[in-house]
C-alpha cells in the first residue's frame, strides 16, 4: 500500500525535480498529482515514464491525500499550506515561511531525523535553505566527534537557486557578451551575472548581512546545535546548477584531517573525493544530477587551534531542495505513517 502524494508547484524547477526524484527513488505511491497555478492548468510534466497534467491548486481538495510537497514561494505557501495541513495532508514545505517556527520541525534526514515526530503540532515540516542543507550534512558527523565551536563559510551559489529567471538571465547575458547589439541588463540580479560574481543573495538586513547569510546561521543552529557560532558570506556565481562552499570549522577538541576524512567517508549522504593532485576534487558541474554531497580539500587550519578547512559541493536543486523534501517524505513514511 502506497501514499497519495501531491506536488505543489509542479511546473517549476524544484517541482519538476521532486517528481523526477519520487520516480527515481521508487517512492511508494498509489497516486501522484501535479498542482500549479490556474495559468498552468493542463501543462504536462513528467513523472517517471508517465506524464501528468497539472491541476488547479486554487480549487484542489487535499482531503484524503497523505503528503504534499510544496515548491512554491512563501506567499503561495502561506495561502495554501494551512488548508492542506488542516485537511490531514502532511505538508513538506520548501519555502522559508515555516523554517523558524519553533512548532515546526526543520529537517535534514541525515542530520536530525528524530525531529520528524514534531510534525504533528501543525502537520507541517520545513525543508531548509539550499546552502544550509549541504553544509549541515558535512558538519553533523564532525560535530558528533569533536564538537564544533565556530563555522566560517563562503558560498558560491549557482543561478538556479534564483529559479528559472536566474538561469535565463545568465544564459541571455552570456550570449549578449558576444553580440554587443543585444544588450541584456540585469533584471533578476542586482548586477551583471555573466562573467561576474555578486556578493549579495536575498535582501540586506540591519547588521549588513543578507537574509541568505542569516538563514545559514539560524538554520544551522536549529538543525545541528544552537551553541554553534556561524558567520557566512553568500555569493552568486555564473554557474547554472550546483552550489559550492568553502567551510572553515573550529572545534572544541583536536580532530586530525585524516580522521575527519574517514568520518566523512562513513557518513550518510556524503561522497569524499579528496586527492591532492590536479582534478582530485569535485566542482559543481560534476555534481549535477547526483544525490550526494561531495567533500574535497580536507585539511588542517594551522592559524587556529583545532581547525579544519573543507570544500563542499552539491546539486542545489536536489539535496538543496527536491531531494531533501523527498527524503523527508521517506522518513515520515518509514517512522510515522508506515503505509508504504
Amino acid at each position: 500500500m502506497g501514499y497519495r502524494v501531491a506536488v505543489v508547484g509542479a511546473t517549476g524547477n524544484v517541482g519538476r525535480e521532486m517528481l523526477n526524484i519520487l520516480a527515481e527513488r521508487q517512492f511508494p505511491t498509489d497516486e501522484v498529482v501535479a498542482l500549479a497555478s490556474r495559468r498552468s492548468l493542463g501543462t504536462e510534466v513528467s513523472y517517471g515514464d508517465t506524464t501528468l497534467k497539472c491541476k488547479d491548486l486554487d480549487t484542489f481538495d487535499f482531503t484524503g491525500w497523505d503528503m504534499a510537497l510544496f515548491a512554491v514561494g512563501s506567499e503561495a505557501t502561506k495561502k495554501y499550506a494551512p488548508g492542506a495541513a488542516k485537511a490531514g495532508c502532511v505538508v513538506i514545505d520548501n519555502s522559508s515561511l515555516y523554517r523558524y517556527d519553533p512548532d515546526i520541525p526543520l529537517i535534514v534526514p541525515e542530520v536530525n531525523p528524530e525531529a520528524v515526530h514534531g510534525y504533528a503540532k501543525k502537520n507541517i515540516i520545513a525543508n531548509p535553505n539550499c546552502s544550509t542543507a549541504q553544509m549541515v550534512v558535512a558538519l553533523k558527523p564532525l560535530h558528533d566527534r569533536a564538537t564544533i565551536k565556530r563555522v566560517v563559510v563562503s558560498t558560491y551559489q549557482s543561478v538556479s537557486g534564483a529559479g528559472k529567471e536566474g538561469i535565463d538571465e545568465l544564459w541571455d547575458q552570456t550570449k549578449s557578451i558576444y553580440n554587443p547589439t543585444d544588450d541584456k541588463p540585469p533584471q533578476k540580479f542586482t548586477k551583471q551575472i555573466a562573467f561576474n560574481v555578486i556578493p549579495h543573495i536575498d535582501v540586506f538586513m540591519e547588521d549588513g548581512s543578507t537574509k541568505e547569510e542569516w538563514k545559514m546561521v539560524a538554520e544551522t543552529k536549529k538543525i545541528v546545535d544552537p551553541k554553534i557560532k556561524v558567520t557566512a558570506t553568500c555569493v552568486r556565481v555564473p554557474v547554472f546548477v550546483g552550489h559550492s562552499e568553502a567551510v572553515n570549522i573550529e572545534f572544541e577538541e583536536h580532530l586530525d584531517e585524516d580522521e575527519a576524512r574517514d568520518i566523512l567517508r562513513e557518513a550518510p549522504g556524503i561522497m569524499v573525493i579528496d586527492k591532492r593532485e590536479d582534478g582530485g576534487y569535485v566542482s559543481p558541474v560534476e555534481c549535477v544530477g547526483d544525490f550526494a554531497t561531495f567533500i574535497s580539500r580536507i585539511r588542517q587550519d594551522s592559524t587556529i587551534d583545532n581547525g579544519l578547512n573543507l570544500w563542499c559541493v552539491s546539486d542545489n536543486l536536489r539535496k538543496g531542495a527536491a531531494l531533501n523534501a523527498v527524503q523527508i517524505a521517506e522518513l515520515l513514511g518509514r517512522e510515522v505513517l508506515k503505509k508504504g
